[in-house]
């Protein structure tokens, strides 16, 4: 038995799974749901080992980006930048990877490209070596880019082979995707701390190793997509749908804006983290570099526990209460943070980022749901709007805190995760929601 019968076969057993984004009453259904299965038949059986080799090289990916936010003290006392500049690093960083990711998902969404993986790596490798010698401003602003290029080929097409590698699961499969990426974030500032301050700018260049061992694991990857990719049959039926008609659903076009919506809160709230909680850890408490930097790493440890916590409960009780969970659940946190003390401030970091993290997998599953066959454009859109949305809002953030104190951006930053009272306009009736 083929594997496209045996998925007809599964798709007769269970049809509420293959229409749950779309109802009898809507006309897209059936041609949506076709394309989404035919999508699906190019494997069907967990692939654990490429799934488990992808977080892998997503950890190497973002510890090496990570790279960049880690040393800002160290490019800030080297350079005597300020905090708008410092913000501007990060929105050429940012925007580089938010303008290309969904440019690159939605092209391999029509034309795969299996070995796209390790040669967008090579971007990263250049840009952490340019980092290194950096010696002026617009040097380290080419690097940003170089390094944000890299993650836009990285996330969707990789994204994509997650899936393909999931046999169904697709929230677990997604998670442990998201863990090694946060694993990574979370790394990088503890190896920053270690090596970069101590050592100095030019250690960044220590760290393009790594991106060797990515290429390598990568390039094994990439043979394994080629062989197991979905046939042109299925590529062919999933755009018989086009995007336009299914944006055009009133449904599915709402859901959407507030899956942004909630993307926004998460992404400018961690903005004000990644980038700007090791100098208000040292201005309000008085602490040294390497203390902040391992507080930081105390919030960015919590992130693939939440990843990984979140995807897997979505799987099983849906990833509706789990966006809702993760998104406002927060709030409490978030007001409380700017009015505690050292210990305190750590604490609720921790669990901010344990919460927070808890969604992006879970409303990345969501919203490929929402648009079947579309792996790479969704991927690249949320990967993309998200690296964007932090880029500015570490500008914005930068400024504010130049205009008024670091403190005024935390009470300000509080209010974000109110927006995830818009939960409440996504429909009830959706794929494990």
């Amino acid at each position: 038995m083929t594997a496209l019968r045996a998925l007809r076969i599964d798709a007769a057993r269970r049809p509420r799974k293959l229409g749950a984004m779309v109802d009898a009453s809507r006309p897209l259904a059936s041609a949506a749901v076709s394309g989404a299965t035919l999508a699906a038949a190019g494997t069907n059986t967990a692939a654990f080992a490429v799934v488990f080799s992808l977080s892998f090289c997503h950890l190497l990916n973002d510890l090496m980006q990570s790279m960049l936010p880690a040393i800002y003290p160290v490019l800030k006392d080297a350079h005597g930048l300020d905090f708008g500049q410092i913000g501007l690093i990060t929105l050429a960083f940012q925007c580089t990877a938010s303008l290309f990711q969904p440019a690159v998902g939605l092209f391999t969404d029509r034309k795969p490209l299996p070995y796209s993986l390790a040669a967008g790596m090579s971007s990263t490798l250049v840009g952490l070596l340019l980092l290194a010698r950096a010696d002026d401003y617009a040097t380290i602003l080419l690097a940003a880019c170089l390094i944000g290029f890299g993650s836009a080929v990285f996330h969707p097409e990789a994204s994509r082979v997650a899936r393909l590698a999931s046999g169904g699961r697709h929230g677990l499969a997604q998670s442990l995707f998201q863990v090694g990426g946060n694993a990574g974030s979370a790394i990088g500032p503890l190896l920053a701390a270690a090596i970069v301050v101590p050592n100095g700018q030019g250690s960044v260049a220590w760290f393009s190793a790594a991106a060797f061992v990515g290429m390598s694991v990568l390039f094994w990857i990439g043979g394994w997509y080629a062989r197991n990719r979905p046939s042109p049959r299925a590529q062919g039926a999933v755009a018989l749908v086009p995007l336009a008609t299914l944006l055009a659903d009133r449904r599915v076009a709402t859901a959407l804006l507030v899956l942004v919506a909630l993307i926004f809160s998460k992404t400018f709230y961690s903005a004000s983290f990644t980038s700007y909680f090791t100098f208000y850890l040292m201005g309000r408490f008085a602490v040294d570099v390497e203390t902040a930097q391992l507080a930081l790493f105390v919030f960015l440890i919590s992130a693939p526990l939440g990843a990984l916590f979140g995807g897997w409960l979505g799987d099983r009780i849906g990833r509706l209460p789990i966006i809702w969970v993760s998104i406002l659940g927060v709030l409490p946190f978030s007001l409380a943070l700017p009015f505690v003390g050292f210990e305190a401030t750590l604490a609720l970091a921790f669990v901010i980022g344990l919460v927070m993290a808890s969604s992006f997998s879970a409303i990345l599953v969501y919203a490929q749901e929402l648009l079947p066959g579309r792996v790479g454009l969704v991927a690249g859109v949320f990967f993309g709007f998200s690296f964007g949305l932090g880029g500015i809002g570490a500008a914005a953030l930068g400024e504010l805190a130049d205009r008024t104190s670091l403190d005024t951006v935390y009470a300000v930053c509080a209010f974000l995760p109110a927006i995830g009272l818009l939960t409440v306009f996504l429909p009830k009736r959706a794929a494990n929601a």
